[in-house]
């Protein structure tokens, strides 16, 4: 792998994601619907966006605000429909209320992925047990990143469990394998300790709209965080 930091970039619609791309993003991270933390997008949205840029796509598998699954046949049926669209990598993750991983949920979704490479997202922060979560689905097919803050409130409070996972990543301790992928609250100020750290991947939303989230992505917003991570 090469020392290139991957930079992702949450998309909404076509303007988003060929100005995400246009400012350097390695990969978008599909959602609608921010006001819930983002949901599933439709098939339309996704099969638009594929037509319109060419880097990879992360597409997001979650029917309501909150980590709890709802609905599972929803979920499946959703996910069913952008494999047919063309969609090869998703972002889903769910918990029982206890903060426990749902992995009836997760596995009902995996089988309907058949293989295809995932993010599950940001239910670690809300999870009662982030390494017991990490062990429990070490060996789930195509988990090969974790999108964390290292904290629920976000990457200035979960600075220090971000640094001590990316160390044991490196030092190969199980449930660890998967890319460390870094959103929420992330900030232009703490890239040099999560990239001293070993953080090679990174997140943001927000951060590429600098007008808001009623307005685009900024290319040239993306491009300042290109430029840092190069």
């Amino acid at each position: 792998m090469s020392n290139r930091a991957l930079l992702e970039v949450i998309a909404l619609d076509v303007e988003d994601a060929v100005a995400a791309q246009a400012g350097g993003a390695d990969r978008l991270e599909l959602v609608t619907d921010m006001a819930a933390d983002g949901l599933t997008p439709p098939r339309e949205t996704f099969a638009a966006i594929r037509a319109a840029v060419d880097i990879p796509l992360r597409v997001m598998l979650r029917r309501s605000d909150g980590f709890a699954a709802g609905d599972v046949s929803e979920l499946v049926e959703a996910a069913r429909g952008l494999r047919a669209e063309g969609a090869e990598e998703f972002v889903l993750g769910f918990l029982h209320p206890d903060g426990s991983p749902d992995l009836d949920a997760v596995e009902a979704v995996l089988a309907e992925l058949d293989g295809c490479r995932w993010t599950f997202h940001r239910a670690i922060d809300r999870a009662a047990d982030r390494d017991g979560l990490r062990k429990a689905l070490a060996e789930l097919p195509g988990l090969d990143t974790y999108l964390t803050a290292g904290a629920a409130t976000g990457v200035a409070d979960g600075l220090p469990v971000l640094l001590a996972e990316a160390a044991a990543g490196r030092r190969g301790e199980p449930g660890y394998g998967p890319r460390i992928l870094v959103g929420g609250g992330l900030a232009l100020s703490h890239l040099p300790a999560l990239r001293e750290g070993g953080v090679d991947a990174f997140h943001i939303g927000g951060a590429a709209r600098p007008s808001g989230w009623d307005r685009p992505v900024s290319a040239a917003a993306v491009a300042q965080w290109r430029a840092a991570l190069s």
